[in-house]
């Protein structure tokens, strides 16, 4: 049986090692990056509104994660795609979807738990009673269940082919207006 808690800053950065492997588990990042990965999730939990949920069997062994926190100018995520946004789709829309948002920074479930419904739980729940207006994150750009989950959910496609700085990989920015949509028959 997976449950879902509320966890805060404080557990987070002490159950950071717990992260990073369901991290590590989902995206397969080159083992170089991790230290690096560390320290920006840890600063994550400092951001103004910071949540987070686990997905925990049982025993308490988080087999996923979610969290995220109200974007404001001079965090670095809010910043570049603010900027490309206003390039690409004019300040008003970058303004419209990122003035009031919930970041999500991060929604990772361990790949030997795909499958079960995690995901959506973990989008909704984090979604769930925030008082932003909109609800932003990032994407491969590519036809993943993660994507699929995502636009079921109701986040439409703000940019994409978008590569952040110092990037190679093509990403697809995402957001959808709070609350979330209802899921509806073939939904998935």
């Amino acid at each position: 049986m997976i449950g879902l808690r509320r966890v805060g800053p404080d557990e987070f950065t002490t159950r950071l090692d717990a992260v990073l492997e369901i991290y590590t588990a989902a995206m397969n990042p080159p083992v170089d990056q991790l230290p690096g990965r560390r320290t920006i999730m840890g600063n994550h939990a400092l951001h103004p509104g910071f949540a987070c949920l686990f997905a925990e069997r049982s025993d308490g062994t988080p087999v996923g994660l979610a969290y995220g926190f109200h974007g404001v100018p001079g965090q670095w995520w809010h910043d570049v795609v603010h900027r490309a946004m206003a390039e690409r789709n004019g300040e008003g829309s970058a303004r419209g979807w990122l003035g009031d948002a919930l970041e999500l920074a991060e929604i990772h479930v361990h790949p030997d738990y795909h499958g079960k419904g995690i995901g959506r739980a973990l989008v909704v729940g984090m979604c769930a009673g925030r008082p932003e207006r909109t609800a932003v994150l990032s994407t491969r750009d590519q036809p993943t269940a993660a994507r699929h989950l995502y636009r079921s959910a109701g986040f439409v496609d703000l940019l994409t082919q978008f590569v952040f700085p110092g990037g190679y990989e093509r990403y697809a920015i995402l957001g959808a207006v709070l609350p979330l949509r209802e899921q509806t028959a073939g939904d998935s």
